[in-house]
């Protein structure tokens, strides 16, 4: 199977997401070059069937289909307007799964149509798990066409494709998922902290949670992290989660819409942050809890 177009997939960004999803474009039968900073989280795929390019610049020679999964705004800024400048040719659609805000979505899309360049925006909603399995829920925004164009991506990856509608829709959801998470797991931080001042167990609390109404499949993953006071191999590392509700509150204040529990999630990754903890799974910030002066 080929990517709409013709030529392989080159998946750019190889953290457990985009790992993941190059994993299952290589089970789903596409041809994939994929590219990481890190040559090391390349080295599966390889195993895999993928081909292992040397730079992001040699990954998308040929490509029709870029898809990026990188950390941030930043991270898509040096490796899309920096290092590929000039390197993607007009036709070639590029699948953003990045988590970015609306208005830089948009600037993106700009600039990249300045060069005859499709953007199809792609947020996905999962973990690295599904990632693999080709089980995450995937947000599209952009022109009809150009999602129709990669459809047999998307559906690759993704139990569910869904367009939202115009460039920064999808962002506009991630972020709102991303919300709901932080400030739940936050909850559950609390709620673990407040159980074990009293003098009892998180895993007395973390299993009666499991066995109640209380349950979901997202505090659940949380859990296993808090439980077993293993916050490596990251599910979602704090710094991301910081990243994105930060993003969530500065698209909110531009819209005038005051969140105080989301301004605390930030304010709570940020301590997590401080404490040198930002490689580990978001839920980690079951162990680094505000003190009274910090909520002031």
């Amino acid at each position: 199977m080929s990517a709409a177009g013709g030529g392989p997939v080159a998946v750019i960004g190889l953290g457990s997401m985009g790992g993941g999803m190059a994993h299952a474009l290589v089970a789903a039968g596409f041809p994939v070059v994929v590219s990481n900073r890190t040559m090391a989280k390349a080295e599966p795929l390889g195993r895999a069937g993928a081909v292992v390019a040397t730079s992001a610049r040699a990954a998308v020679t040929g490509a029709r289909v870029v898809l990026l999964s990188l950390a941030d705004e930043d991270a898509v800024t040096d490796v899309l307007f920096g290092e590929l400048s000039g390197a993607l040719v007009p036709g070639t659609t590029v699948v953003d799964t990045t988590t970015v805000s609306p208005g830089f979505a948009r600037e993106a899309a700009d600039k990249l149509a300045a060069d005859g360049v499709r953007r199809v925006e792609a947020c996905v909603v999962g973990n690295p798990q599904m990632a693999a399995a080709g089980r995450v829920r995937v947000f599209a925004a952009g022109a009809v066409p150009d999602v129709d164009r990669v459809r047999d991506v998307l559906d690759a990856i993704g139990q569910e494709v869904r367009h939202l509608g115009d460039t920064g829709a999808a962002s506009v959801l991630k972020l709102a998922f991303n919300l709901l998470l932080g400030v739940q797991t936050v909850a559950l931080a609390e709620a673990v902290s407040f159980v074990e001042a009293a003098g009892l167990g998180r895993e007395l609390l973390l299993t009666a949670i499991e066995n109640s109404g209380w349950s979901s499949p997202v505090l659940g993953f949380r859990s296993k992290f808090m439980r077993e006071r293993d916050y490596r191999d990251a599910g979602f590392r704090a710094v991301l989660m910081h990243k994105d509700l930060a993003l969530a509150r500065a698209e909110a204040l531009e819209h005038g819409v005051e969140m105080p529990l989301l301004r605390q999630a930030v304010d709570d990754y940020d301590l997590v942050l401080r404490a040198g903890r930002g490689d580990d799974d978001a839920a980690v910030v079951v162990e680094v809890r505000p003190t009274p002066a910090d909520r002031r």
